[in-house]
């Protein structure tokens, strides 16, 4: 860490200075903006007695379009172009909106089959999962090819032909390898392979989406999209061909409008990551936004949804039929219960204090 001058304790303008250093606009700075606004947010919904979603969709467009930073998109999106995205998004809202309420917005689910996983936990979780109706299920590869072909033959053999398959790598594989191991999965006919490689690598997902079109899969990469420009450079060299946003990893909702209206200018779908603590809860209420005010469509769209920690949160996700169904309370859903902050508040919490003395003996 660089030694910080005693002179920063009295100008701020130094403490900016380092502070861009771990920045800017990625890692622990843009992380920490994004909670400060999500909780904007939240605030301003709560005010306004709506649920995000609801808020963002009553907004009028040019109020909506005052919210975002063009600041180095301009070159792709303009804010003359957003508006006109949003205008257009007027039309046929109604409708949409009573389509969300009336049967969500669809999911799919990532809880079956993570790595590790034993094969009668793999079949036993798949028959739960199509007893409660999922039709699009999303398999961890990448460790070791032999296993992935067994388990994808296994988990395609339990949902049949016509159900959806996705494949996560979770950047495990160099550009060369992963187009190479693809070609070994492909008999399994997944839409996609996410986060194949290093998620900073834009021209190696764009080669790996070139290379598998005729294999007929596509590349699914953005949670770990530091900001707008990165998600900019993707589309602008056709490196994806489904657009993964994250609630907390950019800039809170306003950054990620503007990546919302950049994948419907260049026609890719979004489908959201979630499933770590409290995304699912966040990103619901963007892409059912996103659905009745900019993309209007559902065609190869969907969201992720993992079974995991809804339990800390006041207002839980609900799913019905394998679909996000919007939430009706006002607010982001961010609010956690009370209890569940109590016991995990470091140092003094439950958790910590079990974990700490079991570290001690």
């Amino acid at each position: 860490m660089r030694k910080m001058d005693s002179r920063a304790t009295e100008s701020p303008s130094l403490w900016g200075r380092a502070l861009k250093l771990i920045g800017p606009e990625k890692g622990a700075v843009h992380l920490a903006t994004a909670a400060v606004l999500n909780a904007v947010w939240d605030l301003w919904a709560k005010q306004e007695g709506k649920p995000l979603w609801k808020l963002l969709v009553d907004m009028d467009p040019k109020k909506l379009v005052s919210c975002l930073d063009f600041r180095y998109i301009t070159d792709v999106l303009t804010e003359e172009e957003a508006y006109e995205i949003l205008r257009k998004g007027q039309v046929g809202k109604k409708e949409r909106e009573e389509q969300m309420l009336a049967h969500g917005y669809p999911a799919y689910t990532t809880s079956c089959a993570w790595l590790g996983y034993s094969d009668a936990t793999l079949k036993q979780l798949c028959s739960e999962a199509l007893e409660d109706g999922w039709t699009r299920f999303k398999v961890k590869v990448g460790a070791d090819l032999q296993d992935d072909i067994r388990r994808c033959r296994l988990i395609r053999n339990m949902i049949g032909p016509e159900k959806t398959l996705m494949m996560d790598a979770n950047q495990r594989w160099d550009v060369p390898e992963a187009v190479e191991w693809m070609a070994k999965l492909a008999e399994f006919k997944p839409l996609w392979i996410e986060e194949p490689t290093s998620p900073d690598d834009i021209l190696g997902h764009a080669t790996i989406s070139k290379a598998l079109v005729p294999l007929g899969i596509g590349v699914a990469t953005g949670e770990q999209c530091h900001n707008r420009v990165i998600f900019k450079q993707l589309l602008q060299a056709k490196a994806l061909q489904f657009l993964q946003i994250d609630s907390c990893r950019l800039g809170s909702v306003n950054e990620n409008l503007s990546v919302l209206l950049m994948a419907k200018k260049f026609d890719i779908p979004v489908c959201p990551h979630a499933g770590g603590l409290g995304l699912c809860e966040l990103v619901q209420h963007l892409i059912i936004f996103d659905f009745i005010s900019v993309s209007a469509s559902l065609k190869d769209r969907m969201c992720e949804y993992v079974d995991h920690l809804h339990e800390h949160f006041k207002y839980p996700v609900i799913i019905k039929k394998a679909s996000y169904m919007p939430p009706k309370d006002a607010g982001y859903s961010t609010e956690m219960k009370e209890e569940s902050v109590k016991k995990h508040q470091y140092p003094d919490g439950e958790v910590w204090e079990k974990l700490l003395a079991a570290q001690g003996n």
